[in-house]
């Protein structure tokens, strides 16, 4: 039985390229079980090593997405 995608790599170690897309995904504010299947990883693993790598998921006052938040002043 084949892994479904979100999981291909779970038990796999990261790599950096995959470290430096977990940044960058998450500076464009993408939610971490997006995040996951972009990098067939599970969730909670996402948001493990984003913890260990000091990365941000998910600003509370950013809308999803990497759309800016509005201005509305």
């Amino acid at each position: 039985m084949q892994l479904p995608q979100s999981v291909s790599n779970a038990a796999e170690p990261w790599t950096t390229a995959e470290l430096n897309r977990l940044e960058e995904l998450a500076r464009c504010n993408i939610p971490p079980c997006v995040i996951g299947i972009r990098l067939g990883r599970p969730e909670i693993a996402v948001e493990q090593k984003a913890a260990e790598a000091g990365i941000t998921l998910e600003p509370a006052n950013q809308p999803p997405y990497g759309r800016p938040p509005s201005n509305s002043s």
